[in-house]
């Protein structure tokens, strides 16, 4: 009985540990500057999840918390139940607050990998995110809008790190009060 336990703790952490890795062969910003991260950020496509089937008017808003946490907070307006939904959140730095790597949890103890990939370094106007493994990933921007070249771009460096980019929800932003 005693190892049964132990063998379901060990491949307990071992699950949620795992989902915080960033996928092979990509590797998450340098650099990172967290203070120009923080605010709001619209989804401009994704990879479909069940999470967030339905929804368009994305948004995700980061606010630094005083112990240094990350409070993440999630709005998207549901399209079959004709309305908002949110989910409220906290995300941690896997290394250190200079690599835009992080892990995010929305209930209790269990989180997730939240790697950012591609940035605009300058303005920090616009990124690349993926989760722990190629079946996650999603364009950011600080507009509803994303210039098409640059979207362009970050989908043609998405099939360079073997995304299935055939697989990209655009994701509209019609509604006011966003």
């Amino acid at each position: 009985m005693g190892r049964a336990i132990l063998a379901a703790i060990f491949w307990l952490v071992a699950a949620v540990t795992g989902c915080t890795g960033v996928p092979e062969g990509l590797e998450p910003v340098s650099e990172f500057e967290p203070h120009c991260y923080m605010g709001r950020w619209y989804e401009i496509a994704r990879l479909n999840h069940s999470f967030e089937r339905d929804l368009n008017n994305v948004s995700a808003t980061y606010t630094r918390k005083a112990n240094g946490d990350i409070q993440v907070k999630n709005r998207g307006f549901d399209t079959k139940i004709g309305r908002w939904k949110e989910i409220e959140g906290h995300a941690r730095f896997l290394v250190d607050e200079t690599v835009g790597s992080l892990k995010v949890s929305f209930f209790g103890p269990f989180y997730g990998g939240y790697h950012i990939i591609a940035l605009d370094r300058q303005h920090y106007t616009y990124a690349a995110v993926t989760g722990p493994s190629r079946s996650y990933f999603w364009i950011l921007s600080r507009n509803r809008t994303l210039d098409e070249s640059i979207y362009n771009k970050l989908v043609a460096q998405a099939v360079a790190w073997g995304f299935d980019t055939n697989q990209l929800i655009r994701v509209e932003h019609n509604l006011p009060g966003q």
